[in-house]
């Protein structure tokens, strides 16, 4: 970020945006790990805390957006700190749709419990976690420190991500295939591993803002698209075996 204007107090208040970006996203990653691992351990007290965690992520977002209106009314920014700010509005929105798929998983932890699913299906649902908490991490230290370089290969890994995903989909489908009893426990696990992988596409989007902020120009469109869930179709011998 630029630290050279005329009134320092410009420099201040973009620093604000800044810090301010840091601790949402923070805030954001430690919602999803405790939403996960409330999953895991089926800790409802836990998962009680992550839910009502969620008004932090959205009172700081409007936060952010008030204060950006009013530095772009008073300053009237152009070209670098213009992008800085709009980038800003646009960061705590993807970081606040991330605490609330958070929000989303430990909503599901009670349903989830009430028939402990075997530990193979919750360490797919780790695996994509970390592996997407990952991806977050990395390009918030990317816009912390305003480098570049990382952030192609941080919009590659959604890829990743979505390969993951699709693989999970495919397996508690099968399991479901299997036994009749386990649809409703392995339906709330699906909609888990795809707040997960949504969490990896909003990283991606803060990538490409952040990638914005830094050069003023748009990153190549090649990006993976989707997931590939939409394709699998439960195997013929696991529904026979369930009938």
């Amino acid at each position: 970020m630029q630290s050279d204007h005329i009134m320092r107090s410009f420099d201040e208040e973009l620093r604000y945006l800044t810090n301010q970006i840091g601790g949402m996203g923070g805030y954001a990653e430690r919602m999803v790990d405790e939403a996960v691992a409330a999953l895991v351990t089926g800790d409802t007290d836990l998962a009680r805390k992550v839910i009502e965690d969620d008004a932090f992520l959205d009172t700081k977002e409007r936060e952010i957006g008030e204060k950006a209106v009013v530095i772009i009314a008073k300053r009237q920014p152009v070209a670098a700190d213009l992008r800085e700010i709009v980038g800003a509005i646009r960061i705590s929105g993807d970081l606040e749709r991330i605490g609330d798929l958070g929000k989303n998983i430990a909503k599901r932890v009670v349903a989830v419990t009430e028939t402990r699913q075997p530990a193979r299906l919750f360490r797919g649902i780790s695996a994509l976690s970390d592996l997407a908490l990952a991806q977050l991490k990395e390009v918030l230290d990317a816009y912390a420190s305003r480098s570049a370089e990382k952030i192609g290969v941080v919009r590659d890994r959604d890829e990743e991500i979505d390969a993951m995903y699709t693989s999970l989909f495919r397996e508690l489908l099968t399991y479901m295939m299997e036994d009749p009893r386990n649809i409703t426990a392995c339906t709330h696990l699906i909609f888990c591993a795809k707040n997960i992988e949504r969490i990896g596409d909003h990283a991606t989007n803060i990538a490409e803002t952040v990638y914005h902020i830094i050069t003023g120009t748009t990153m190549p469109p090649e990006r993976p698209k989707e997931d590939k869930s939409h394709k699998v179709v439960a195997p013929q011998d696991a529904m026979e075996a369930g009938r």
